[in-house]
């Protein structure tokens, strides 16, 4: 792979550019457009080629990464779809557009994937999902290793990508919900906002790690934390009275729905 091109410098197209940067590829391999070019400075300084000549890009990429809204992807690709060679790999981070409507409908004749980190990609810890229909397990090989990179990765059916959009890119901010919270908790019984927040985000990591690393279903982690009568069961049984569990579950589901009409 030589040259990238991110079509849409937005808040994940500008994520996914800082976490290959950290990967130690050449800033100047990589390409990224935005219509307000100011807003990219920052690649800019770090020596990423950026601009807002779509058309540009598009013709110099071997691999194209388009991060931008379903709306905006038709108008863009009304100005460069012609440009697209069958040589080229696109990987669409454009949410709600399958695979499908991408060969058939919007008629692109390079090498189709989708992916779907979240933000998190910026520091090598997304989790991002892949998926693609016909094409070479060179060219997949090439895919998973770029994002492989950013953090785990795993290859689902496309039909699964809206669930993985609400629950890998949706639950980033359902999880910074959850420290937000946690940290207002902490300065009510006596913590000033710095420490409350740096306890509250340290935890959580924490918890993810336990998950990750040993394996075990979080039940079997909170089990070790509650003890008869004591003051974490307590907390969680009250949360459960509140709804916390349920209100999760049902802010998931609601944004699948979304997603998905």
């Amino acid at each position: 792979m030589e040259k990238i091109a991110v079509i849409g410098g937005g808040n994940l197209g500008v994520a996914v550019t800082e976490g290959m940067l950290k990967t130690g590829m050449a800033p100047q391999s990589i390409h990224v457009t935005r219509r307000r070019v100011h807003y990219l400075k920052p690649l800019e300084e770090k020596g990423v080629n950026v601009g807002s000549d779509n058309a540009a890009a598009v013709k110099d990429a071997d691999l194209i990464i388009l991060a931008v809204k379903p709306k905006q992807a038709e108008t863009i690709l009304e100005e460069v779809g012609h440009l697209f060679t069958s040589n080229q790999i696109l990987v669409s981070l454009v949410t709600g557009v399958s695979l499908e409507h991408m060969e058939n409908v919007w008629k692109i004749p390079s090498i189709c994937f989708r992916a779907m980190p979240n933000t998190a990609v910026e520091l090598q810890e997304s989790i991002t999902c892949i998926s693609h229909q016909s094409t070479t397990a060179e060219n997949v090989e090439m895919v998973e290793n770029l994002f492989k990179a950013l953090g785990p990765v795993l290859i689902i059916q496309d039909d699964m990508m809206a669930a993985a959009t609400v629950l890998g890119a949706c639950g980033i901010a359902f999880a910074l919900r959850f420290i937000r919270a946690a940290q207002q908790g902490g300065i009510e019984i006596g913590f000033n906002a710095e420490n409350a927040l740096k306890i509250a985000a340290q935890t959580v990591k924490g918890a993810a790690e336990l998950v990750l690393q040993n394996g075990n279903h979080p039940e079997q982690e909170i089990d070790k934390v509650t003890t008869p009568q004591g003051v974490t069961i307590s907390g969680l049984n009250t949360m459960e009275h509140q709804g916390f569990s349920s209100a999760l579950i049902q802010g998931v589901l609601t944004s699948y729905n979304k997603i998905k009409s």
